[in-house]
């Protein structure tokens, strides 16, 4: 097992991995969501990652038995935004709605706390203020220790931090972003602040929704993955630029004597901003793969072979002659 790591400026130790529960309730059931639970624990994961919305609130609920003996063990994060039901306050950012979220989502897990409470989505319809002074509540209760947040721009983040240090209200400590070799966007802004303000990071999709794994390619797909079978998948990862590099990435690992998705999994590990990318799983297979990159050597060159099978995002500015100098600092 690789070194355990601290979360931003918590103070809080997890994992290198954390596993993310979404299959839970639906593309596995309780006996292999167990299974790859212990898989995790054996391995030295001690960082779980649900949602309200997974799998209608099974997930919280599967994941709240399987901790149930280990609770002061683990790390537990969980989210807040998405519809829960179809009235029309039961979703977004709003005092209302996260108060009752939050309550719901104890009694799914089974616990008196929430380490990291993520907000899931931004939510327009209100002033960031609102949002954040709830969350400011709920850690004052004990009911969150820390606020968090997932799919907001890095504008969104900063000025929230910015609220926050204003009005001597809990920051977020955590974010969540997308990342992997094919949406790299995030290495423009958001990673950089999150190294600036001391934050946390656990990226998501470092797989590329199974695009990574060698089962993608400009003329090859697979009879059912997340891609083929998610419209949201098959949107998000339907550039041909996508699977010209699938197929470079695929090559590369092989000429490496590594599988592509435990080097796809160790490439977004190895990123300095990075605190402890997601992994998920169907089962047991997938899992392996994506925890065997704990055991991986991605060294500084071999991360760099393999950022450079991908495009570098442009620089935040609009001097884009600046680009090369970043790419080769």
């Amino acid at each position: 097992m690789t070194d355990y790591v601290t979360v931003g400026s918590t103070g809080v130790r997890v994992s290198p991995l954390c596993f993310g529960t979404m299959t839970f309730g639906s593309q596995a059931d309780a006996d292999m969501s167990a299974d790859m639970f212990r898989a995790c624990r054996d391995a030295g994961i001690n960082f779980f990652d649900t949602a309200d919305v997974y799998s209608g609130g099974a997930s919280e609920e599967i994941l709240g038995k399987l901790i149930a003996g280990s609770r002061e063990e683990l790390v537990i994060t969980t989210k807040v935004f998405n519809p829960t039901g179809p009235d029309v306050n039961a979703g977004g950012l709003s005092r209302r709605h996260i108060t009752r979220a939050v309550d719901a989502s104890l009694t799914r897990l089974g616990t008196d706390r929430i380490e990291f409470y993520f907000v899931h989505s931004f939510d327009s319809s209100l002033p960031m203020e609102e949002t954040l002074r709830v969350l400011d509540d709920l850690r004052r209760s004990g009911k969150i220790l820390y606020p968090a947040v997932s799919n907001w721009a890095a504008w969104q983040i900063a000025t929230a931090l910015g609220i926050s240090a204003r009005e001597g209200l809990a920051r977020f400590e955590l974010i969540q972003p997308m990342y992997n070799l094919v949406r790299r966007q995030a290495e423009v802004e958001i990673l950089p602040l999150a190294q600036a303000a001391g934050l946390g990071v656990i990226s998501y999709n470092p797989l590329g929704g199974g695009l990574l794994t060698g089962k993608y390619g400009a003329g090859k797909r697979p009879d059912t993955g997340r891609i083929v079978e998610n419209p949201q998948y098959a949107a998000r990862y339907g550039l041909a630029s996508d699977y010209e590099t699938a197929d470079r990435f695929t090559a590369f690992a092989a000429s490496v004597n590594v599988r592509p998705a435990t080097l796809a999994v160790a490439w977004a590990m190895a990123q300095p901003a990075v605190t402890a990318p997601i992994i998920g799983a169907r089962n047991l297979d997938q899992l392996r793969d994506s925890l065997a990159a704990l055991e991986v050597d991605m060294t500084d060159d071999l991360r760099a072979q393999v950022s450079a099978l991908s495009p570098t995002p442009p620089p935040a500015t609009d001097r884009t002659e600046t680009l090369g100098e970043a790419s080769r600092s």
